[in-house]
């Protein structure tokens, strides 16, 4: 990446990060973001991926402010939110949860929202949020049993993994793929160049990340 641009990421996630390296684009530094992801009553999950993609960029924000430095960098936060109707699932770190999400899923559809929020060198915010729809076929207790098994639903919004053994279940998709991974890269990168960050440097230079 140019010496003259930097990208934070704030997100521990390997995920969002195995996809940005797959856009060409390696992060120059992790600094994933602690907030609260509660919901607040009666918030659409539109409005929670939007609201926690913002609260996690400016808390990555304030800490680099903190740090000073001469070359303010690009900061990249995402959240992503799976819903049925209104109805939020967590991010499932017990397997009743995970249970309790698959089971809703099962032969239904659902939608899958992440905001996206990137801070230029010069402070400005920049938004987007992201949906795709989703369906699932309807899980036989073998399956639902076998997944919850296998331990891939952990910490995952839904209670699965898309690009694992939950892909099995998906009947249709509406929309982009890796919305549902963690990050839309399609909007990421149309984010990102829209405010001159240079993308497809890497690729000009055939480099292999």
């Amino acid at each position: 990446m140019s010496p003259f641009q930097k990208l934070v990421l704030a997100s521990g996630s390997p995920r969002r990060i195995e996809l940005l390296q797959q856009a060409g684009v390696e992060p120059d530094r992790i600094l994933p973001a602690d907030v609260d992801e509660t919901p607040q009553r009666a918030e659409h999950p539109r409005s929670l991926a939007k609201r926690l993609s913002h609260s996690k960029a400016d808390r990555a924000y304030a800490i680099i402010r903190e740090e000073g430095g001469d070359e303010p960098p690009y900061i990249l936060a995402a959240d992503t939110v799976v819903s049925v109707g209104r109805r939020i699932l967590p991010k499932a770190d017990l397997i009743d949860e995970a249970s309790n999400c698959l089971r809703l899923l099962s032969g239904r559809s659902h939608r899958v929202f992440t905001g996206l929020c990137m801070v230029t060198p010069s402070g400005k915010f920049r938004q987007s949020v992201v949906e795709t729809r989703v369906r699932f076929k309807r899980l036989s207790r073998e399956e639902l049993e076998s997944y919850l098994a296998s331990g891939e639903w952990r910490g995952k919004a839904g209670g699965y993994a898309i690009q694992g053994l939950a892909g099995t279940f998906v009947v249709k998709l509406v929309g982009s793929y890796t919305n549902v991974v963690g990050l839309p890269l399609y909007e990421t990168v149309n984010l990102l160049t829209g405010d001159g960050f240079k993308v497809h440097v890497n690729w000009l230079a055939g480099a292999r990340i």
